[in-house]
């Protein structure tokens, strides 16, 4: 298990809750989410494995990022956390509810299911690995070069925050482009258990996206029975950057609601 990189916001004896991005992301991407629970709670930031400044390793799949996180919790002696992931990030997170219960308390599931999804990142791969950082002079340049894989200017400013300025010539990769690509295929696996999570989970649906769809539930129910399910409207995959309003508050609610019954 790895020892992750994170970032804490919020009140040491405030609940604690550990918020987790998705692929080719970093903590930073739920920065405003980490921001608005650190007024009530003791928000944990993490980058992921392979991902951010979290170090890198060859070996990439669900069971070894649940392991990094119960790590952290151990290291931060966290008895017990509530959860909020968002696409592999909420992968992680009913991976981690699944594995050890007792160590979650609650979790938000931001647009995945716990389905395997079909490849979907052949064009962002492609792009880039196809940029040649030795030669690249510019942030512009990278874009333009990217461009021609990936057309949407959102897309490709999300990704190339991966991309840092070394001490010398060129730039390289924070994440492990590398070991994304070849477990790509573990990172777009669903989860599994013998036994269910219990506890309350939110499944936290953009209207506009087709992540968590109806045939999805079944999956969902058989492994989490006491999930529900909220739909932000005019919102896609990035609902937490689209309307960060009304997804801070469903989220705040949600916990605030396990923390009630507790």
């Amino acid at each position: 298990m790895l020892d992750l990189y994170y970032r804490h916001q919020g009140l040491q004896g405030n609940p604690p809750v550990v918020l987790l991005h998705g692929l080719f992301g970093s903590l930073e991407n739920l920065g405003s989410v980490a921001k608005a629970l650190a007024e009530e709670f003791s928000v944990y930031s993490v980058d992921l494995r392979n991902h951010g400044r979290s170090p890198h390793h060859d070996m990439m799949n669900y069971e070894l990022m649940a392991g990094d996180i119960i790590r952290l919790l151990d290291t931060l002696s966290l008895a017990k956390v509530m959860i909020v992931g968002h696409s592999m990030g909420g992968k992680v997170a009913m991976e981690v509810a699944l594995r050890a219960p007792d160590r979650v308390s609650g979790v938000v599931v931001a647009d995945i299911a716990p389905v395997r999804y079909s490849p979907h990142h052949q064009q962002v791969f492609a792009g880039l690995q196809a940029l040649t950082l030795s030669s690249i002079t510019s942030r512009a340049q990278a874009d333009r070069d990217l461009s021609v894989y990936v057309d949407e200017s959102a897309v490709r400013s999300f990704l190339l925050k991966n991309l840092v300025k070394t001490s010398a010539s060129g730039f390289q990769w924070r994440m492990n482009l590398s070991a994304i690509a070849k477990h790509y295929e573990h990172i777009m696996a669903g989860q599994s258990s013998d036994s269910s999570y219990e506890k309350p989970v939110l499944f936290i649906k953009g209207g506009a996206s087709d992540y968590i769809q109806p045939r999805h539930q079944e999956a969902i129910l058989s492994l989490f029975p006491s999930a529900g399910v909220k739909v932000v409207q005019n919102a896609g995959h990035w609902l937490h950057a689209e309307k960060p309003t009304i997804f801070n508050r469903l989220v705040s609610q949600f916990l605030n609601s396990i923390l009630l019954t507790a």
